[in-house]
């Protein structure tokens, strides 16, 4: 059987408390990915991303470290309880590297989500970061 879950990471060119903001803002959210977010980014604060597409709640903060959220999308069947996203920075010398735990996916999803996030997130928060 296959687990419903996937670890991604990716390094980007700025602080860990660069991506933390932009990650727990409207404005950040929506410039980082290119792609309309609402955002209040506060725990049991709700989130919503790509217009809508995606929405979910943050359920723990840890600043500039960790960002946990239930997390879910229009494509999830309706009885499916809401997948886990964690993610964790750690900095080195002006880098961060970004580890994304994707947990609790509805069967058959997870492929597509694991290049979601690294074409509708990882990709332009590159560019939008800088090389």
């Amino acid at each position: 059987m296959m687990k419903n879950e996937f670890t991604l990471t990716a390094e980007f060119n700025t602080s860990a408390d660069k991506i933390y903001k932009a990650y727990l803002s409207t404005q950040g959210h929506t410039l980082m990915t290119g792609s309309p977010a609402k955002v209040d980014g506060k725990t049991n604060g709700d989130f919503t991303a790509w217009d809508g597409y995606i929405w979910g709640t943050f359920l723990e903060l840890e600043e500039n470290k960790r960002i946990t959220q239930a997390w879910r999308t229009s494509e999830f069947p309706e009885e499916a309880p809401d997948s886990r996203v964690e993610i964790l920075l750690e900095e080195t010398n002006g880098k961060t590297k970004l580890t994304l735990v994707h947990t609790n996916i509805p069967a058959g999803q997870e492929d597509s989500y694991k290049k979601g996030w690294e074409d509708f997130y990882f990709k332009p928060m590159r560019e939008f970061f800088g090389e």
